[in-house]
């Protein structure tokens, strides 16, 4: 595990604590950005798709990979800075500013997580500066009927919910947890390809569920999903938005709805 290193707010100038993460390679290997910590941390006043990555290379196999830039929020003041990363060796060239190697794929043409460099080591890449193409789930050979909604009295019932309305949308082999979901708690669904967050709480579901489902998704090379009975918050919705997660809401009739542009993608022409 990558050890905390000191970092310093450029606003207040408080000292914080902070542990580089660490991701899984495609060959297996534990990788974490190398930080620079000669260089003064960058304070994030617009977030940017560029911003977002940084290019890692893996020490035990040498490839090169796309993960998310490390950035800090500070407990004083909470200004937000990203820290700067030392380029993979040999490429001779510098990190930026925001410690994005120069000649990487730019928002203009950022890999997809699945794509060459990324996690899954093979695919495609994303174009125009949005985020990466949600995969669609396979198609179904006849039109899709329409979906039957349970009701939904208990958190048991909203995570039943949403697996039935993945398998509706073409998803197979969705595998719900064993035992009881606890009313308090989120419950993950895993397919093939697929990763999905169901929150079943009275509170919106904030910024931070929302980054988390979107991490254990490009851990997986998976599409991420996430639906929530009390819907989102303003942040949680722009965030998903930058990262092409999909959001759905559920009332308590059990038909879950799509909330932003992702989710319509997701679900097609069929619903």
């Amino acid at each position: 595990m990558a050890e905390a290193v000191p970092v310093r707010c450029p606003a207040c100038l408080r000292e914080n604590g902070y542990t580089a993460p660490v991701f899984p390679c495609a060959c297996g290997s534990p990788v974490h950005p190398p930080l620079d910590l000669a260089a003064p941390p960058v304070p994030l006043t617009h977030r940017t798709w560029t911003d977002t990555w940084v290019t890692v290379r893996c020490t035990t196999c040498g490839r090169e990979s796309e993960w998310p830039h490390p950035e800090l929020g500070c407990g004083g003041c909470g200004t937000v800075v990203l820290i700067p990363v030392h380029p993979p060796e040999g490429t001779g060239t510098p990190a930026g500013p925001a410690g994005v190697r120069a000649g990487s794929p730019s928002a203009a043409a950022r890999p997809d997580p699945g794509g060459p460099g990324g996690p899954g080591g093979s695919g495609g890449g994303a174009v125009g500066g949005g985020p990466a193409h949600i995969p669609p789930p396979p198609s179904a050979p006849v039109p899709r009927p329409a979906f039957r909604p349970v009701t939904i009295r208990t958190a048991r019932d909203a995570v039943a919910t949403a697996a039935l309305y993945l398998r509706w949308l073409g998803f197979r082999d969705v595998r719900q947890p064993d035992g009881r979901p606890i009313p308090a708690a989120t419950v993950d669904l895993r397919a093939p390809g697929l990763v999905a967050q169901v929150d079943p709480t009275t509170a919106p579901a904030g910024l931070r569920a929302v980054e988390c489902v979107w991490l254990n998704g490009l851990t997986a090379s998976a599409t991420s999903v996430y639906f929530a009975l009390a819907g989102y918050t303003e942040e949680a919705r722009a965030r998903a938005d930058d990262l092409g997660i999909p959001l759905f809401v559920m009332d308590l009739t059990g038909m879950p709805q799509p909330v932003n542009d992702p989710a319509d993608a997701l679900v097609g022409p069929d619903a």
